[in-house]
């Protein structure tokens, strides 16, 4: 048994829809709801503030933090497999490992999101072997709230598409239907204790840039003061070994994503 929690967002439901169509014993608990009385197995917490923490910071906390305490509190389960994020290795450089040391700084606001999602890392950590990790990179598909790739292709119909950060900024993509199927062999099997769910793959902002104005016509430009981060590539060795991960490369995904806003 699977119970998923934040079933009502977009990892979450993405995950209780391949569960269902992979015939697996399982729960969907939407956001709000209360979980289910009794065992519940093996629960993914996908409950979490994304896009909008910067104006939402204390919903993310509630939602990282406050909620996760609660639950592990009182709930009856197997195990727990928290969503974290990639976010976490910002100000790293190179190629960041699951056992990287993450840093975070009080003093900078958009550092509350990390520090709730350690804390909530830390909690599930110190269940034992009950409690595995999972930290998404920039997580893609169909009817997805605001994101940055959201974002820049929602100016697809305007036919000018401005980035707000630098050509050289690179991202990890990693397609949601991928991120569902690994997620659950996770939580039924995983050995390790963190997992990066990732590409493995960085996409700069000149080569999305590039295929976007290829295959929709759009007039793509770069902001003057675009900001010239550069994060660390993700690497996904663990997910590959263990489960053969692989995902659709972005660049292959466009046309589909370009079609549903056109």
């Amino acid at each position: 048994m699977i119970t998923v929690l934040g079933a009502s967002g977009f990892i979450g439901s993405n995950v209780a829809a391949y569960l269902e169509r992979s015939g697996l014993e399982f729960q969907a608990v939407a956001r709000g709801q209360q979980w289910p009385a009794g065992p519940l197995g093996h629960v993914i917490y996908c409950i979490g503030v994304t896009s909008d923490f910067r104006e939402r910071p204390y919903d993310a906390v509630d939602a990282h933090v406050c909620t996760l305490i609660d639950f592990v509190r009182c709930a009856s389960f197997d195990s727990i497999l928290y969503l974290s994020s990639t976010r976490m290795y910002r100000e790293r450089t190179g190629v960041a490992h699951e056992d990287d040391d993450v840093s975070v700084n009080p003093l900078r606001f958009e550092d509350i999101y990390g520090i709730s999602k350690v804390m909530g890392e830390s909690i599930v950590l110190a269940l034992g072997a009950k409690g595995r990790i999972a930290r998404p990179a920039n997580v893609y598909g169909p009817n997805q709230a605001d994101t940055f790739l959201t974002l820049v292709l929602g100016e697809v119909r305007a036919g000018a598409i401005v980035f707000r950060t630098a050509p050289e900024a690179a991202r990890d993509f990693v397609h949601v239907d991928d991120v569902a199927a690994v997620l659950a062999k996770i939580a039924l099997g995983g050995k390790q204790r963190i997992y990066n769910i990732a590409s493995g793959v960085s996409i700069t902002n000149a080569e999305l840039a590039e295929a976007i104005a290829r295959l929709s016509g759009c007039s793509v430009t770069f902001a003057r003061d675009a900001a010239p981060a550069v994060l660390p590539r993700i690497d996904n060795e663990r997910i590959r070994s263990e489960f053969g991960f692989t995902t659709m490369p972005l660049i292959d995904a466009l046309p589909s994503l370009l079609g549903s806003r056109q």
